[in-house]
């Protein structure tokens, strides 16, 4: 097996361990992340977004499906299943991954998932109707960069 791929292994193996550390260690500290939600991250963003999500998981499950990866980069379909907290919705979230590395570690990661299907399971009706509608998701974003900034003065030092 590839390095990368061992890589990518392990940072979904911390995933559903729910091992926020152990996955921000798999990333440069450069990292780029980007997914529908969080789109744009760099360095420390990211893995204190996977902090301050795993922090709020209380039933989470993660499947790795499948992984491949060379000396270019790798790519993986994994699944999380997970009560959506700010509505109680089960939520079961099918994404794409693509990576690039640099000395060993994850230096660009981008997820990718129906970010449609994903607001019908997690908003209900109005997620369904509008999941479509651009404005939704720069709403999205917009609660989940706050969510994230707050998390992230709560933990500076």
């Amino acid at each position: 097996m590839h390095p990368h791929e061992t890589l990518i292994r392990e940072f979904y193996a911390a995933f559903a361990r729910r091992d926020a550390e152990a996955m921000a260690r798999c990333y440069d500290g450069n990292v780029f992340f980007s997914d529908p939600v969080f789109p744009k991250l760099q360095g420390q963003e990211a893995g204190d977004m996977w902090r301050m999500l795993l922090s709020r998981a209380a039933d989470l499950q993660v499947t790795l499906d499948e992984a491949a990866a060379g000396d270019d980069g790798g790519r993986a379909r994994w699944t999380a299943r997970y009560t959506f907290s700010r509505t109680g919705r089960p939520v079961v979230n099918n994404v794409s991954a693509m990576f690039a590395f640099r000395n060993g570690k994850i230096v660009r990661h981008y997820d990718n998932f129906s970010f449609w299907k994903w607001a019908g399971q997690a908003l209900g009706p109005m997620g369904q109707a509008l999941g479509w509608f651009a404005p939704l998701k720069w709403k999205v974003r917009k609660d989940a960069a706050k969510g994230l900034a707050l998390y992230r003065e709560r933990k500076a030092p």
